[in-house]
């Protein structure tokens, strides 16, 4: 038999989807109030892989990944995607959303996002929120799934996430060499 035991916490991650800059620090403000500190902000990388948020927003779309300063408890990620939506909502204008705010967790193992969208792969966790196993981490560095967004397996976002990741582990004073 198994011994249960809860997965040690995770850090907080943001993918914020916008095209004006002022929107974006709108949200990076309403995730600070709500979220906690924020511990580092990425540069923006384009989004133009799809159309999809293209025909609500507008376009040219960048996505930036924001985390926050406190690891949080796995099972907090169903309430962050609620209250992510909320700030959306907030930051609408003519029904319209200015920013699209996917929040994750940045663990050890993998980068996991959530989600209002079903799909196979994906993890039914509450009120409409589904897990999307985004990358694993393998062979020293986050990798793409099949199903991966294809920017986000760009080799700059997994860098960028790869970063966190390690000075997450220095800060929790973990080995890196190997980074295992």
């Amino acid at each position: 038999m198994s011994q249960r035991s809860a997965p040690a916490p995770a850090r907080l991650l943001f993918s914020v989807i916008y095209r004006e800059e002022e929107d974006f620090e709108k949200a990076l403000r309403r995730i600070a109030e709500r979220m906690g500190d924020i511990a580092c902000t990425s540069e923006p990388f384009p989004f133009d892989r799809t159309e999809y948020y293209g025909r609500e927003m507008g376009t040219p779309l960048v996505r930036r990944f924001v985390m926050t300063n406190d690891p949080v408890s796995r099972d907090a990620l169903a309430t962050v995607k609620l209250l992510a939506e909320t700030i959306e909502q907030e930051l609408s204008v003519g029904g319209k959303r200015t920013v699209n705010i996917d929040p994750g967790l940045l663990a050890e193992e993998n980068v996991v996002l959530a989600t209002g969208k079903n799909y196979s792969h994906r993890i039914y966790l509450r009120d409409g929120v589904f897990a999307d196993l985004t990358l694993v981490f393998e062979k020293g560095e986050y990798r793409p799934l099949p199903w991966t967004y294809p920017d986000i397996a760009s080799p700059a976002i997994r860098a960028f996430l790869g970063g966190l990741r390690r000075e997450n582990r220095k800060a929790r004073k973990l080995p890196t060499k190997g980074d295992s």
